[in-house]
């Protein structure tokens, strides 16, 4: 069985309710966080998972508001862990460069550390992999595979599938539909993925926010997405414009017309099992 618990559903903008986009996958007793938006600690804490039980943070991209608090995962889990722990972060083309700019940004405050902790003489220990497709060898039980995503201009972007037990699970991040993402789905159980509703989108006149429809799925592509693959669960997330209190099922039948299987539309920490 493999478990998807929503630590974030929210974008860009603050919301006192959504916690920017991050999604914690589990399979027996392994933890994949993938993105690290803002609040993903705290919610990480809710769920009842902290840093130093990561097996891997895994960035579908590196638009800010997925990373957003990549750093406060790096380095709460160097200072809540008592011997070197590597964090291990996966993502696309990039993610070195970015994680080395992070680990830059914090030298002070890893120089005080250093200074002050007689038993902490070392930096935050990060181990990065940058994949575009195929199987991904982190050494667990859960397979992870990667394929490439079309969320142009950003690229290169990636989505993640893992196979735990018999179950299967999808995380897409932003995209539009794509041959990289159908493959990485067939023969899986359920897909994550995120959706904006481009009919409201459309309606504001915005240029900045009428940009987002071009790279981002609808809550209909996302479920002929998952149609295609002849999955069982379709799982909504990082919504634009989030739902108010009452009103998932605009979403949830949006994709029901292009969807016969399970549709979650959830608030943070919503959790969702898969099994074979």
């Amino acid at each position: 069985m493999l478990a998807v618990t929503l630590l974030g559903t929210g974008g860009p903008i603050p919301d006192p309710q959504r916690a920017g986009p991050s999604t914690l996958v589990s399979g027996g007793s392994e933890q994949y966080l993938v993105d690290a938006g803002r609040g993903v600690l705290m919610r990480l804490a809710a769920a009842g998972v902290g840093p130093a039980q990561l097996n891997a943070v895994l960035l579908t991209h590196l638009h800010s508001d997925h990373i957003t608090d990549l750093n406060d995962v790096i380095t709460t889990r160097w200072i809540t862990t008592f011997e070197p722990s590597p964090l291990t972060i996966v993502g696309p083309a990039g993610t070195r460069r970015v994680v080395a700019g992070i680990g830059e940004s914090l030298g002070p405050d890893i120089g005080y550390r250093i200074a002050h902790h007689d038993d902490l003489d070392y930096p935050p220990p990060v181990e990065v992999i940058e994949a575009t497709e195929g199987e991904i060898y982190l050494g667990g039980d859960v397979r992870i595979s990667c394929a490439p995503t079309d969320h142009r201009p950003v690229e290169p972007t990636v989505a993640f599938r893992f196979d735990y037990g018999g179950a299967s699970v999808v995380a897409a991040g932003d995209t539009v539909p794509c041959d990289g993402l159908d493959r990485l789905c067939e023969g899986a159980q359920a897909l994550v993925h995120t959706v904006i509703r481009k009919e409201v989108v459309s309606a504001i006149p915005i240029p900045r926010v009428l940009d987002t429809l071009d790279y981002h799925s609808s809550p209909a592509e996302a479920a002929q997405t998952a149609a295609r693959a002849g999955m069982d669960t379709l799982v909504l997330t990082h919504y634009f414009p989030p739902p108010a209190a009452g009103d998932e099922d605009a979403y949830r039948a949006l994709a029901a017309e292009h969807f016969d299987g399970t549709i979650e539309v959830g608030d943070d920490l919503h959790r969702v099992e898969v099994r074979p």
